[in-house]
Parts: C-alpha cells; structure tokens; sequence
C-alpha cells in the first residue's frame, strides 16, 4: 500500500510540475522511482534501468493531453516535428541500447550531471537567442539524434533540449515550448518500446516488469499525473512562475547532487 501511495504522489506532483512549469516530470521521476525500487530490494544492476524505462512510459500518457492542447491553440509547428522525428526514433533506440551496456552507477552519473545542468539553465534563465533559421532534412534529422538519444539516455520527454534547439533557430517561445510537448510524444514511445525491448529476457528483472518498464509504478504515476496536470496550468496562472522556478532548479540540484553521490 506504501508503494502505490508513492507511486501516486510522485504522479501528482509530476503532473502539477508539468502543468505549472511547461518541464516533463522525468527529471523527478528516474530518481524517486530508482530510490523506491532501492527499498525494494530490485537488483542493483536494473534499477536505474528501470527508473529510466519507466519515466518513459510515464510520459506517453501525460504527454498525450498536453500535445492536444498545444495543437487546437494551432502553435505547433508540424513541419519542424517531422523533420525532427526520424532523428528523433533512431536517437531513442541509440541511447536505449548504450543505456543499456551502461552499468547502474555510470547511468546514475550520467543523469546526476544532466539534472545540475538543467538546474543551472533553469535557475539562471540561461535560453540561447535566435541566431539561424531552422536547418534542413540533414540538419534537422542530426538534431533529432541528439535530442532523442540523450532522452532516452535519461528517461525525459525531451523538452530541457527541444527548445532551446528551437529557440537557437529563431522559433518564437510559445511555438518551441508547443512544438517540444509534440516531440515528446514520440520521444516516449520510441522510448518505452526501446527499453521493453532492451530489457527483454533478463532474468533480474523483478516479476511484474516487461523489460525495463515496471507495471505498477507505471500504473499509478500515469494516472494520478494525468488527473494533476490541469492543477498545475491553474497554478501557473496564479503563482509567479519566475520564483517557482527557481526553487525547482534548488530542488532538481539537490536531487542531481544526491544522485551523484549515490
């Protein structure tokens, strides 16, 4: 009962995190589900693996509402989606199968650095300036590779690059934040897919697992996330978002800083 009381609160907060802040709950969700699955005695070698697989998951549901959203306000630029999204599956699968040749402390560094780096351009507004129209097919399908390998790599929907990518190519905000949310759909499919596949037939894996994707701790963050996320678009027009963010980049530090330190 504790654990799914867990799962649900780590949901909530998922949810009202995306609501309010535009960001994807993965950053929060990898390392209270690999803490959880610590005190669940999981084999140490799957847990970040698991941690990863199951953010993923987690995204493509909470993602689905919110690319609704974004496309009846007509902000979504599909054109760039596109371009992005081959770049995009072929970088989920890369980062899938390096994850997974990755052991669990290299893994859980990798996503300790990632989470103080998103810290800092969190909490120091630190967004690139338009300096170049959106590149072509090649262009656009290499910075797709990055954006979806590092993603998967880390279990995120991919937003923390998306727009920034799109920011730098001169997109306005409100289209890049809208065209992120619908890359990251995508994202976490591929991403869910690639770590059941991964994560197939490896015998540590605890019994309610396919792959690298744990049911119930899917189960109840995807639910109570998707329920919490109108919350957090009320928040967001009642709170000042500038403050708010700057303690999540203190709160993300932490929890990047804990990860380091295993």
């Amino acid at each position: 009962m504790a654990e799914w009381l867990i799962y649900l609160t780590l949901g909530a907060f998922a949810g009202v995190l995306a609501g309010m802040l535009g960001v994807g709950g993965g950053l929060v969700i990898v390392p209270v589900l690999a803490w959880v699955f610590l005190g669940l005695d999981f084999d140490a070698g799957v847990i970040m693996h698991l941690a990863v697989g199951t953010s993923l998951a987690t995204i493509v549901f909470t993602s689905i509402s919110s690319v609704r959203a974004h496309h009846r306000r007509g902000a979504v630029q599909w054109v760039a989606v596109w371009q992005l999204l081959p770049g995009i599956v072929f970088g989920v699968f890369l980062g899938a199968l390096l994850a997974e040749q990755l052991p669990t402390p290299a893994l859980r560094t990798v996503f300790g650095i990632f989470e103080l780096l998103v810290a800092a351009q969190m909490a120091f507004s630190l967004l690139p300036e338009a300096h170049r129209a959106l590149p072509g097919r090649v262009g656009m399908g290499a910075a797709g590779t990055v954006i979806g390998g590092v993603s998967a790599i880390v279990g995120i929907g991919g937003g923390t690059l998306t727009v920034p990518f799109l920011l730098w190519c001169g997109v306005a905000m409100r289209q890049a934040v809208a065209t992120s949310a619908a890359c990251g759909l995508p994202i976490a499919v591929a991403g869910a897919v690639a770590f059941v596949w991964t994560g197939s037939g490896n015998t540590a894996l605890p019994p309610q697992a396919v792959g690298y994707v744990y049911l119930p701790a899917l189960l109840g963050v995807a639910v109570s996330s998707i329920l919490f996320a109108p919350a957090g678009a009320w928040l967001a027009h009642s709170l000042p978002i500038t403050v708010l963010k700057r303690f999540f980049a203190v709160f993300l530090a932490l929890l990047g800083g804990k990860m380091l330190l295993g």
